[in-house]
């Protein structure tokens, strides 16, 4: 996936994602936190569909888009904390 970001003067960032299909969002991160998803068309004149997240949306949407639960992760992570501990013994 390609993403870049701008700068939106007063409003905050916004990150441009294209997928190895082609398909183009966005994802405005705006000043005060609030995250935005935005259909970024191929043509920039055209219209934009947005979709305004508050933030624990925005979470759930993260905790949706991630491969593994956080559990899992989690677990993943504490087992490496461990290995790590073992090993400067």
């Amino acid at each position: 996936m390609d993403v870049t970001r701008t700068t939106v003067p007063g409003r905050g960032t916004l990150h441009h994602l294209v997928t190895r299909r082609g398909q183009r969002f966005g994802v405005l991160v705006e000043d005060g936190g609030r995250r935005l998803l935005v259909h970024d068309p191929a043509e920039p004149d055209a219209p934009a569909l947005g979709i305004p997240l508050d933030q624990d949306e925005a979470d759930q949407v993260a905790d949706l888009l991630h491969s593994r639960p956080v559990p899992d992760r989690l677990a993943e992570l504490e087992r490496r904390v461990r290995e790590i501990a073992e090993a400067a013994r």
